[in-house]
């Protein structure tokens, strides 16, 4: 299947989709109906981040839901990984709506749906130059709610999974979205935008998912309105006070989806802005 464009010749194109958040290594593509998840084994995570997330059906989450402007509810799923499908939150002509994307974003004018370069993670500070990024950080910007995500670091040689949640358990992440289509068919997908992390999360990882602030909501999903590259809502700092706790390493498996693995252990961590 090919889409709307080609990057053959252009070299323009082949320019963004080296400006992405990372790049795994080369595999075969995807077909529209029949994505596959990428597992941590092939995510090259020092480069990446927010690489899973958690959607847990709880009353904080809910109001979330409620305050975006959504009324209906999500699925509990658990180590959602990248290019399997995320609920999206996004303004249209009838207004706020919820729908659901793959969480990897191909851009309209992509040759094809596949994962050559990692597409599920955009760096903010590229949101004004990266061809894939520019268009939606214009006019498609959506929120992806979830419960909690999850990030690795090495502790004594080993990987270990840390479990990221507020107070609340329910985040608002900075989302783009692009429509792909090809033989009538369409793709909706999503990435979501990332900043330098905060210090106090710096011993963690190098980087955080851009977490919206209630006051941010409106002006972030209002697509007439022009946002620039060094606003605020990008400051690499924790808007509200984040909890981690260590996982089990068996969560860093994508096919593992045992909710009870994500009720973490061991002492739970407080960071405060």
């Amino acid at each position: 299947m090919r889409g709307k464009g080609t990057t053959r010749g252009d070299p323009l194109a082949r320019t963004a989709f080296r400006e992405m958040d990372g790049v795994l290594p080369k595999r075969a593509g995807v077909y529209l109906n029949r994505p596959v998840v990428a597992s941590a084994s092939r995510i090259r995570q020092s480069a990446v981040m927010c690489g899973r997330i958690n959607v847990i059906d709880s009353p904080g989450l809910q109001q979330l839901l409620q305050d975006l402007g959504v009324d209906t509810q999500l699925p509990s799923r658990v180590n959602v990984a990248p290019t399997e499908q995320v609920g999206l939150v996004r303004r249209g002509d009838s207004g706020v709506g919820l729908d659901q994307a793959r969480w990897w974003l191909t851009p309209s004018w992509a040759p094809a749906v596949d994962q050559k370069y990692s597409m599920f993670n955009a760096r903010s500070e590229t949101l004004t130059t990266s061809r894939a990024f520019r268009t939606p950080f214009k006019r498609q910007r959506g929120v992806v709610p979830i419960s909690s995500f999850i990030e690795w670091r090495t502790e004594d040689g080993v990987k270990q999974p840390w479990l990221i949640t507020n107070e609340s358990a329910a985040l608002a992440v900075a989302a783009l979205w692009d429509v792909w289509e090809s033989d009538g068919s369409a793709l909706l997908s999503c990435t979501v935008v990332t900043t330098e992390a905060a210090p106090a999360f710096s011993p963690w990882h190098a980087r955080m998912p851009v977490v919206l602030s209630e006051s941010e909501w409106p002006g972030w999903l209002d697509n007439e309105r022009t946002i620039a590259a060094d606003d605020p809502l990008f400051r690499s700092e924790l808007k509200c006070p984040w909890q981690l706790q260590p996982l089990p390493r068996t969560i860093s498996n994508a096919r593992n989806k045992n909710p009870s693995e994500m009720e973490g252990s061991g002492e739970v961590v407080i960071l405060r802005p």
